[in-house]
């Protein structure tokens, strides 16, 4: 199979009619064979879309041609095969959640993967924050960052309040492609943190310009894929939720009650019944046996 080639975009940007600029997007993806989601809201677009080199460079020309969409970057990546499903273009409230009014007028300054390189080599004293969630954050991060405790975005305003008596630090905050950190910076100037910035394009536009430097692991993604090789070779830093073993491999938890995406190799996947506690496992072999009996149960009235 040929190469598929992979782009994630965002762009922060005043959408009048946000039903018609869905439709205009669904039929324009449509026509070129593009999978992936977009979401649109009144705030901008935010979208991931996989195809051939030609749709995508189609789509690429289509949204830079609609103005107040000119300076859409867009990080490029290649896969071996389409890391969608489908093709989901929806209307939202916000095109990245956090469920707080902002002035996305004010965020903090952006940091370019050269300047963050130099801050980390000239010893500069600033602290850098992952907005990411948890399960992100696990399996790759920057040199020395600092990881949070969340399992959705939403949860980031409670999560930074912890950081509230560093508001005139130096800090950089990071995520996979710029949207999450853009928004979290307009949260942070607004609660008064005074030198804020964001990484420019975020880690996959840094690891493609600056490999194997202050990036450690590997990096999540929101598609089939769930893992990223942003770096050749890059180091496992993650760990299974089972026996501790050096692992970058994500499930659900069979246990359909739990469900949870968790780091599980696949040797304690075999034995543990693709469960990640000994409690999982459990509740997933008494409903095994629950099913068992009630199928009996059906043959023995059906005899």
């Amino acid at each position: 199979m040929e190469n598929v080639y992979v782009i994630l975009f965002y762009k922060f940007a005043n959408i009048e009619d946000p039903e018609a600029f869905v439709a205009t997007e669904r039929e324009f993806c449509a026509k070129e064979g593009l999978l992936g989601k977009i979401l649109v809201a009144k705030e901008g677009i935010n979208g991931s879309l996989s195809g051939t080199k030609n749709s995508i460079d189609a789509y690429k020309r289509h949204l830079n041609s609609i103005p107040g969409f000119e300076d859409v970057a867009f990080k490029d990546e290649i896969s071996s095969f389409h890391p969608f499903k489908k093709l989901i273009v929806r209307k939202k409230k916000e095109i990245i959640r956090m469920e707080q009014e902002l002035d996305m007028s004010k965020t903090g300054k952006y940091i370019s993967p050269e300047e963050l390189l130099d801050m980390y080599s000239s010893g500069k004293d600033f602290l850098i924050i992952d907005t990411r969630n948890k399960y992100e954050s696990d399996v790759g991060k920057f040199k020395n960052a600092v990881t949070l405790d969340i399992d959705s975005f939403r949860e980031f305003p409670e999560a930074i309040g912890e950081f509230e008596d560093l508001k005139d630090r130096t800090i950089v905050t990071y995520c996979t492609g710029g949207i999450r950190c853009e928004k979290a910076t307009a949260y942070m100037v607004s609660r008064g943190f005074t030198d804020v910035y964001q990484l420019k394009d975020g880690i996959i536009n840094f690891c493609q310009k600056h490999p194997d430097t202050v990036w450690e692991g590997k990096c999540f993604v929101f598609d089939q894929r769930l893992i990223s090789d942003v770096e050749s070779g890059g180091d496992c830093i993650a760990r299974c939720v089972r026996c501790g073993g050096a692992c970058d491999r994500y499930q659900n938890c069979a246990n359909v009650t739990c469900d949870d995406l968790v780091i599980l190799c696949e040797g304690c996947s075999e034995a543990c019944r693709g469960t990640c506690s000994d409690e999982c496992l459990e509740e997933y072999e008494n409903s095994l046996l629950r099913k068992s009996r009630e199928r009996q149960g059906r043959k023995s009235r059906s005899a």
